[in-house]
């Protein structure tokens, strides 16, 4: 495959991804920020974690270790912490976002 088309995927799974998540942010429950998130993870309460690209690894790592405690799947998002808040349509960063329940998404089974 050429460099140029593997792009071109890349981005069109990315606004996939952020297709779907205007859903869940119009219609499920979702919770922004890593001590939320952590808190949702202990609870049982999440369904997906999406960690931005730019989170830092101790910071990733750690959150990866609770998501395989909760048996929680964990999506890596492509872009910055700016982008994954953009997509959440927030006017700020967001490292780190848990999903509990998809609403009229599909997110949950592509990205699971």
């Amino acid at each position: 495959m050429a460099p140029a088309q593997q792009t071109k995927k890349v981005k069109k799974s990315a606004d996939n991804i952020n297709a779907k998540l205007a859903l869940v942010i119009k219609s499920g429950k979702y919770q922004l920020g890593y001590k939320s998130v952590l808190k949702a993870m202990r609870s049982g309460k999440s369904k997906l974690v999406l960690v931005s690209g730019n989170t830092p690894p101790l910071r990733r790592s750690e959150i990866e270790y609770y998501a395989m405690l909760s048996k929680t799947p964990v999506h890596l998002y492509q872009g910055s912490n700016v982008a994954l808040g953009t997509a959440a349509g927030k006017l700020f960063r967001v490292g780190v976002m848990s999903i509990e329940s998809a609403g009229d998404s599909d997110l949950l089974s592509i990205t699971a």
